[in-house]
């Protein structure tokens, strides 16, 4: 339905949510709830998507949107993704049981990589070296405090300061970024794109979330936010649906529309499906992955996240979507990371990086009070004209 942009058009996926929420108080945890959770998904939605795709994914899916972030990026450099993985896996062994030999190893493998600064700057373009060469010597210093903390099992420092250190790798890995990667498509040109990335600031009437759109995977369906966000478009709008450990919409504007209509046309704003796979050189436009016969393949930018930030579209229409978004709140015991059942199905087009835990607490009825882009507005590219 229109009215609806549900995040999810088919039944049985619907009511696998709502059994799982009867279900999760006392399977969780459990090695039998994942094998249920994975035959259930299997079952209910056979017809729709392959059960292969609905199994649980090998090794350790990444549920952090700003190493999702990260990784998208468009840089080819081994050691700096050396030293963003090894920084990124001290959050993991200190979840499980504080494994400190683990984390020196981790530790051992980032001065590694910082001791040949050479192999890391040969992909930051000249003119941007002086500042790469100062942020190295920072996560050079930073590494040798966190092995000094790792002595002591200074667990919440070590958080703080890894923290702080992962924030100088997105910076050096951005710094690595040439060019804007592919062409969008001339039949887009009417639209707003964003070439490149942009930070907007969502300030609730339960406090603020922030969120990393991110054009170089998705720059129409960012280029389209970026765009009314700058317009004041959010401003006021509520959240009109909500469910709880599945997700959070708004962007629907008072009166009969359900999207954005251009001031200048008349005409409803419409933004076509737009999904980058793991290993393409550009999106895929217009077709879900399902529809492509591409099951299995993996969008740059996944719903693996708490907080993915996804264009909701009419139920049937791929390139329908306009004002409308969702945040998908993540739930692994419902939608297993690296496998979930909407990934190629709806665009995501950023992550939140700031405000969980408001997130967290907003429902249905809740208000946006102001969406101001804070950072990046100057990667948008205005429509060329008719």
């Amino acid at each position: 339905m229109i009215d609806g942009l549900r995040p999810v058009n088919n039944l049985m996926l619907h009511l696998s949510h709502t059994m799982f929420n009867l279900l999760k108080s006392w399977l969780k945890n459990s090695l039998m709830a994942i094998l249920l959770v994975t035959i259930f998904l299997g079952i209910s939605t056979a017809g729709w998507t392959p059960s292969s795709s609905a199994a649980l994914p090998a090794g350790n899916a990444i549920t952090d949107g700003r190493s999702l972030l990260r990784y998208a990026l468009p840089i080819d450099n081994k050691p700096v993704r050396q030293l963003q993985a090894s920084l990124e896996d001290i959050s993991n062994q200190l979840r499980a049981n504080r494994r400190w030999g683990a984390i020196s190893k981790d530790l051992s493998q980032a001065s590694r990589v910082l001791d040949q600064p050479d192999k890391i700057l040969a992909s930051v373009p000249k003119e941007r070296q002086p500042q790469a060469k100062a942020w190295i010597a920072e996560l050079q210093s930073g590494v040798n405090t966190l092995q000094e903390l790792a002595k002591v099992k200074d667990k919440e420092k070590i958080q703080e300061e890894r923290a702080k250190l992962l924030n100088l790798v997105t910076l050096l890995e951005e710094a690595m970024v040439k060019e804007f990667p592919f062409k969008v498509p001339q039949e887009y040109s009417n639209l707003p794109q964003l070439k490149g990335r942009a930070t907007v600031e969502i300030k609730t009437n339960k406090g603020n979330l922030t969120v990393v759109v991110d054009g170089y995977s998705a720059p129409v369906t960012a280029g389209n936010f970026v765009d009314l966000v700058q317009r004041g478009f959010y401003n006021g709008l509520e959240f009109t649906r909500s469910e709880e450990s599945y997700f959070l919409q708004t962007g629907d504007p008072p009166g009969k529309d359900v999207g954005f209509v251009d001031p200048k046309t008349g005409k409803y704003r419409a933004i076509p499906l737009e999904i980058l796979v793991e290993g393409d050189k550009e999106p895929t436009y217009g077709i879900t992955l399902e529809e492509a016969g591409r099951y299995i393949d993996m969008p740059v930018l996944p719903f693996s996240s708490f907080g993915a930030v996804v264009m909701a579209r009419p139920e049937g229409e791929v390139n329908g979507g306009s004002s409308q978004f969702f945040f998908f709140l993540f739930e692994p015991e419902l939608t297993p990371a690296g496998r979930n059942l909407l990934d190629g199905r709806y665009a995501v087009f950023g992550y939140l990086t700031e405000g969980e835990e408001v997130l967290d607490q907003l429902k249905a009825g809740d208000k946006i009070e102001s969406a101001t882009v804070v950072q990046g507005i100057e990667n948008l590219v205005e429509p060329q004209a008719a």
